[in-house]
This record gives structure tokens, sequence and C-alpha cells, in this order.
């Protein structure tokens, strides 16, 4: 696939980076990338690898645009208000790039749907802010042998940490459980600042992009920790015994999927 001169011009500061080039930018526009939640971390992820010029976004998400949702999940606006995010998402991608196609699943992600709904996809985003959907969604990749970026933020706090099949611990291996319902407050209830989600979704986003050209270090093996009143950012080693864990193990315990229930989330 050739590029066009439309492309060299759109993707220009892609392609002079020797680290990209035209070979990356090329990869970049086959890829396939699934982003589960459109919320406050998914909106910016969304956006910025739809402008990198990835081929084939999926966005799994089945609430629609509130007022509420405006202060953090930018790639709505309030014309968009009662739309379905999915929708919304969408029409904001088709007029930033009409390289990008975009797969929408106006949906939750459950045991029943989700193996088949990332099948396809290169790379996953867990964009969800609940601990059922994240377990949910590391099993599932776990299973289906795919590399997928965990992100969660609330109040002036965010994380993340990246999954590859065989090249470190899975979110199961760190987090063992879902903690007991309530024991934990969702960003409804303890609050989140907007930029929060630009700034650990942008960096979801980034470590899609460097999974794709083969570039650089991911956060595999490593939690990246940030504090935004401190402006310190913290690598945090994970255990590299992934031997026991219930999920990626040797002898692996877990071996369907399952449907925690489902708390209040960001998504909403």
């Amino acid at each position: 696939m050739a590029l066009t001169d439309e492309q060299m011009e759109r993707y220009s500061r892609h392609i002079i980076l020797k680290e990209v080039g035209a070979k990356g930018q090329k990869k970049l526009l086959e890829a396939k990338v699934l982003i589960i939640g459109a919320g406050g971390l998914g909106a910016p992820a969304a956006m910025y690898l739809a402008a990198a010029g990835v081929g084939t976004i999926g966005i799994a998400d089945a609430d629609e645009v509130d007022l509420s949702n405006l202060q953090r999940q930018i790639i709505h606006g309030t014309p968009d208000i009662g739309k379905a995010k999915v929708k919304s998402a969408a029409e904001t991608i088709a007029q930033m790039n009409p390289d990008v196609k975009v797969n929408t699943y106006r949906t939750f992600v459950s045991s029943e749907n989700i193996r088949e709904l990332i099948r396809e996809y290169d790379f996953i985003l867990d964009g969800t802010d609940n601990f059922p959907a994240k377990f949910l969604i590391n099993d599932a990749c776990v299973m289906e042998k795919k590399p997928f970026s965990h992100a969660g933020i609330i109040r002036f706090k965010g994380q993340l940490m990246t999954y590859v099949p065989g090249q470190g611990p899975c979110y199961r291996c760190v987090f063992k459980n879902p903690p007991p319902k309530d024991a934990v407050p969702t960003c409804k209830q303890a609050g989140v600042i907007g930029a929060m989600g630009g700034v650990i979704g942008s960096l979801q986003a980034m470590e899609a992009i460097k999974y794709i050209i083969g570039k650089g270090e991911l956060l595999t093996g490593v939690l990246l920790t940030y504090n935004a009143l401190t402006m310190e950012f913290h690598k945090i080693k994970l255990p590299k015994d992934t031997h026991n864990c219930a999920v990626c193990g040797e002898h692996p315990t877990i071996t369907e999927l399952i449907d925690y229930e489902q708390a209040e989330c960001d998504r909403k």
C-alpha cells in the first residue's frame, strides 16, 4: 500500500520521525484497535488514535451522552446530549480523519460477547471505570492472546499498565480479584478532575501506537502511576512470576469468563 499525497501531508510529522517513517505509518493505517468505553479515558484515546491514522477503530459502549460527561469526555459535545456515545464518537472521528473506519458496538461487554468482540482487533484499550469490567477485559484478552492497555482514574490520580501475552503479568496477576462492592468509590462518588482522562487516555493511545509500530518500551511488567497535584509519575515494578496466576499462569483455575456484579461506572 502506497501512501497518497494527501496522506503524506496529513501524517508528515510522523513520517519524518525515524521511529515511524512511511513504513510505520502504513502499519498504523492497517491496524485495528478496540476501545471499550467511550468515556473519560476512551474519548481522548480514540481522538489521538484517529488523528494518528489507525485504520480501524472499534468503540464499544452502551450509554448515551449526558451533561455530566462533558467535563472530561472530550469526543462528545453539548449537541450530542442524549445521543448514543458510540454514534457521537464515530461522528467526531469522521470529521477528524476520513482514513479511519469506525466500528460501533452499542452494547455492554459481557462474558457472552467479549471474546468475539475483541477477536478481530490487534490491540485493546480498557476505558472502563469499574472493576467487574476490568477483570472481564483482562481475562478475555488473556484467553484470546490479545495485548491490551489497562488504565484507571479517580480524583487527581491515574494509573496504567500494558499486558502483552508472554511478556509480563496480567491485571489479575497484580490485583487478583475485584474488591467487594462499594469498597472502592467510583468517579461519580469521589469525583475526577477532567484533564486526568486526557493525560491517562493519551498515554493509553501512545501504548497502542508503540505496540503497532514496534518501537519503544511498553508498560509491561510495570504499573505507571500519576499524581496531578504533585506532578509526579512513578513506575512500580510488578511481579515477574506469573506461574500461579489464576488466568495466565501455567495451570489456570479460571478457564471461563466471569460476569461479576456490575458497578456504577464512569461510562454513564
